[in-house]
């Protein structure tokens, strides 16, 4: 019946996000907000709201530990799953030099966390040098990309369709939104049904099931830029989200309830998730391509990631 839970709450919070995000951006295409302030907002954030809704979720139920892992183990299978399934499609080189900029705000970001997270918590404080971060990056990619809106048009193109009118619009938000929370709720009593049942702990079901289901609209999104032959596009979408989560999302949830961080995470997925992060820095300091073959290794070296977490990580390294 966990399974069960975990399968159908998996399934409502895609969902949800699906029909919060396009609803959202057809009412405010239909009210004439532009393709840059569409794409940064609701975009951004709506392709993000399964981590963000779980991991406050998570907080507020008393299980910080799934939080913690979906942050982490979300910025791991952004970079290295779905930018290794979306090089398979079409090799990524980037070619904008905003992305480096974002590139750049991502590896202060991550070494940011990493350096608050360290300390064993992260509480209020934290939360809020987090959220101070993010704001920054949100005002600093406005005025980057005020005044160039065809990049930002180009990445809402798997988000528009159904529905045209405005009520069909908000019914879809209501929708959206009712599906995040429920879903959410479901899906994590189900995590820690899992956690309890198999002896391990909410951190590794967190990096693992967790991050990956609430990735799932990533990987949609950057697989279908991809199949489009907008691979860069699929670039900007991870950059995007990781930044949003170990800002905005631990940032938040920090504020919510403090939130204990394991030894592991300390000594190891936080360091699998730097370096996941570096790997990103000559792609877009020199344009190093993301060829089929590299896709291909990035995707490996996620599996074997998973296995490490399924066998037990001290057990296997230790």
């Amino acid at each position: 019946m966990m399974y069960l839970q975990v399968a159908i709450g998996l399934v409502v919070l895609v969902g949800g996000a699906e029909l919060l995000v396009r609803g959202a951006v057809m009412l405010a295409e239909r009210y004439g907000v532009s393709p840059m302030v569409i794409g940064m907002t609701v975009v951004a954030v709506g392709t993000s709201a399964p981590e963000l809704v779980v991991s406050v979720r998570a907080a507020l139920e008393g299980a910080p530990g799934l939080a913690v892992g979906n942050v982490v183990g979300s910025n791991i299978a952004n970079v290295l799953l779905i930018l290794g399934v979306a090089a398979l499609i079409m090799p990524i080189k980037p070619s904008e030099a905003g992305l480096r900029r974002d590139g750049a705000m991502l590896v202060g970001g991550t070494l940011l966390f990493m350096a608050l997270a360290a300390r064993g918590e992260l509480g209020t404080f934290a939360g809020i040098l987090l959220l101070i971060g993010f704001f920054v990056f949100l005002a600093i990619s406005y005025w980057r990309d005020k005044g160039g809106n065809g990049d930002a048009a180009e990445s809402l193109e798997e988000f528009e369709g159904w529905p045209k009118s405005a009520l069909g619009s908000a019914i879809a938000v209501i929708v959206g939104l009712a599906g995040l929370i429920g879903g959410a709720e479901v899906l994590i009593n189900g995590g820690v049904e899992i956690a309890r049942s198999w002896g391990v702990s909410e951190e590794v079901i967190g990096l693992t099931l967790f991050a990956f289901g609430t990735s799932l609209p990533e990987l949609a999104a950057t697989v279908v830029a991809a199949w489009r032959g907008h691979a860069a596009v699929g670039l900007g979408n991870v950059l995007g989200s990781n930044l949003f989560n170990i800002l905005g999302v631990a940032g938040t949830t920090a504020l919510v309830a403090p939130l204990p961080i394991s030894a592991q995470v300390i000594s190891f997925d936080m360091w699998v998730m730097l370096a996941s992060t570096l790997i990103l820095v000559p792609v877009l300091a020199i344009g190093w391509r993301i060829s089929r073959f590299t896709g291909g290794v990035l995707f490996a070296v996620y599996i074997g990631y998973i296995w490490l977490q399924a066998h037990g990580v001290e057990r296997v390294l230790g």
